[in-house]
């Protein structure tokens, strides 16, 4: 039987999305009267097709049965944790404790460099704090528990006394744990808890918030030829299933983040593809975490104008992630991307 999928898309900001909404010439995206769509994409894998939502009654019985499912998951308003959605994009800032991170390994694992970036990062208002002891950049071995965790438990203990969500990226269930118990409020699991089979009991256990990632194959070998039937429809499917399994263990919807991996295991057709489309992600109906931050597709795209922070790069691609309605952005520059966004934003509501 084939499988539909449905993509809001022609989104609408600022007062201009408010007027329409309250016209119901449009829907509103996740309970926000600022950001809402008048068109979606009903996606199978043999064919594509964008209709306005007043024809959404002209479908075949089946489609349409599914697209107001659908739909019913996009504009329900989402939660996480205690953050407010609406004020969407958040931003995660992160902060490697690593010799080897593909962007900034060694720049803030020694002395107390870590936790003076943390509280640059509160200054500039990050609104999480993403802390990680072992590189998942493409190429990278794994390391001992013993090592990531005496990487992370000093900055951690020093972290949590300035009142921030902190996130912890790992796939180990050891370090879930010891880093729940000091402080942790969110697992950042890069191999969709995939790497450590008894991660979800962990994260059950101490009703702990999750990301779920997307990831094909571990950072040693997921960028050897990475190939997909369908990208977007294929990553759809892993996070269905991994949704269900995971809300038959007990972890709670308000705990669930949902994260499609770019560059984990994706070649720059794979990333871009993705990104273009992330809006498909809502019919979820969980929030979404985008990763964008100076990573490779940026020089594969720039090429000659490629530079080292890849700031122009991350800028642009997280101020497109807002305009399909990203909840939470991932980055290493986070006073750049308020920025940068703070302006869009007035531009928009002109």
């Amino acid at each position: 039987m084939e499988k539909y999928y449905t993509r809001a898309c022609n989104f609408y900001f600022g007062k201009i999305s408010v007027i329409k909404y309250k016209k119901k010439k449009s829907l509103a995206l996740h309970g926000n009267e600022n950001i809402s769509f008048d068109h979606i994409e009903i996606i199978s894998r043999k064919s594509k097709k964008i209709i306005h939502i007043k024809d959404i009654n002209k479908l075949k019985k089946k489609i349409k049965i599914k697209v107001k499912s659908d739909l019913e998951k996009i504009t329900k308003k989402k939660y996480f944790l205690k953050l407010n959605l609406l004020k969407s994009p958040l931003t995660m800032g992160i902060l490697n404790l690593t010799p080897d991170s593909f962007s900034d390994g060694g720049k803030y694992n020694k002395k107390n460099k870590a936790f003076a970036f943390s509280k640059k990062l509160i200054r500039d208002g990050v609104d999480i704090i993403d802390i990680g002891g072992e590189s998942t950049r493409p190429g990278a071995k794994q390391i001992s528990e013993k090592k990531e965790w005496k990487r992370i438990y000093s900055t951690l203990t020093k972290i949590k006394k300035l009142k921030k969500l902190i996130s912890l990226d790992t796939r180990k269930s050891l370090i879930m744990k010891k880093g729940i118990e000091n402080g942790v409020n969110i697992i950042n699991d890069v191999s969709g808890l995939e790497h450590d089979s008894n991660s979800i009991n962990v994260i059950k256990k101490f009703n702990s918030a999750v990301v779920i990632n997307h990831s094909q194959g571990t950072p040693s070998i997921m960028q050897i030829n990475p190939k997909y039937s369908n990208v977007l429809l294929d990553i759809y499917d892993f996070f269905e299933k991994k949704i269900s399994l995971i809300r038959k263990k007990g972890i709670k919807h308000n705990n669930i983040l949902l994260d499609p991996g770019i560059g984990f295991g994706k070649n720059l057709k794979h990333n871009i593809t993705l990104i273009s489309n992330i809006s498909i992600f809502h019919s979820l109906g969980f929030p979404i975490l985008l990763g964008v931050s100076r990573k490779r597709f940026i020089k594969d795209i720039s090429g000659f104008n490629d530079s080292k922070e890849r700031l122009g790069g991350t800028i642009s691609a997280a101020l497109f992630s807002f305009l399909q309605g990203v909840q939470i952005i991932r980055v290493h520059n986070v006073n750049e991307i308020k920025q940068s966004i703070k302006v869009f934003k007035s531009i928009l509501n002109g």
